[in-house]
């Protein structure tokens, strides 16, 4: 009995980090949702960017397990203005070369993974997307020692 209290614990703890809610992004409408919608549906930030204009961006990341990352700007009146999910080809279509680890993070939110190669010396970011044939697709981004980008390819693994 006390194995199973146990488990019982450790599974309520686990699923109580759960913060995707679906039901609650799909209320979210810029110019009318606030600050506290958001955080009520989408949990705790995993960033927070000020912009120059009073505005906050907030990342909620979805990765490593995932394949998405959302962004919300709120207002400094604590009105959504904007609520995107930013893993998409749009997006990957606005990376180039020099862009810096930062712009890539607000843009792209946080990486799937990411992977140091020494010899090199060069390190890869990746980004796990949806495609419509059944396997697992990859936007990989290539950053030299200055953390500049270099190069930027897809790959796919299939799914057995």
């Amino acid at each position: 009995m006390r194995m199973f209290t146990a488990l019982f614990a450790v599974l309520a703890t686990l699923l109580g980090g759960c913060t995707d809610r679906p039901d609650l992004q799909l209320r979210l409408k810029p110019g009318v949702s606030t600050g506290f919608d958001v955080r009520e549906a989408m949990g705790t930030p995993s960033m927070e960017w000020k912009n120059a204009d009073g505005s906050t961006t907030w990342e909620f990341t979805r990765m490593p397990a995932g394949k998405r990352n959302y962004m919300a700007t709120v207002g400094a009146d604590n009105i959504l203005r904007e609520f995107t999910q930013v893993v998409s080809e749009e997006n990957f279509a606005k990376v180039t070369t020099g862009m810096g680890k930062d712009e890539l993070r607000r843009l792209l939110g946080k990486p799937t993974n990411t992977m140091r190669l020494p010899l090199k010396p060069e390190d890869v970011w990746s980004w796990a997307y949806d495609d419509v044939f059944p396997r697992e697709m990859f936007f990989d981004i290539t950053l030299n020692n200055d953390g500049k980008v270099i190069s930027t390819g897809r790959r796919n693994e299939y799914r057995g």
